[in-house]
């Protein structure tokens, strides 16, 4: 896995599973906790994510809220966007112009 970028944009790329989620977590809130307005998670470069991936995005999301911030999931691959609304989190993430089950409206 790898995550490139700053307080304001993160690209996400590779795999974020149980072996990169600490690393993924660490970056993740240090990009939140040094920036102001939403931090765009860019996942047009992420290859597959577990549970412990999706539970680090969830957790960035949590964090993001108390820091008064949003986080923003940018070019979410199609196979992930069908666990998000197999989830029902497509309902509770910013998700940035996707086709999810909503009817193709816009999250953001």
């Amino acid at each position: 896995m790898h995550i490139r970028g700053d307080h304001a944009e993160l690209v996400v790329g590779g795999r974020l599973d149980v072996r990169s989620a600490a690393n993924a977590r660490t970056v993740l809130h240090s990009a939140l906790d040094s920036g102001r307005g939403d931090l765009v998670l860019d996942l047009t470069e992420l290859d597959s994510w577990d549970a412990t991936g999706l539970g680090v995005i969830m957790g960035a999301h949590r964090r993001a809220g108390r820091t008064g911030r949003r986080l923003v999931l940018r070019g979410v691959p199609d196979r992930m966007q069908r666990l998000l609304v197999a989830t029902r989190l497509h309902r509770i993430l910013a998700i940035e112009g996707e086709n999810l089950a909503d009817g193709g409206r816009p999250r953001v």
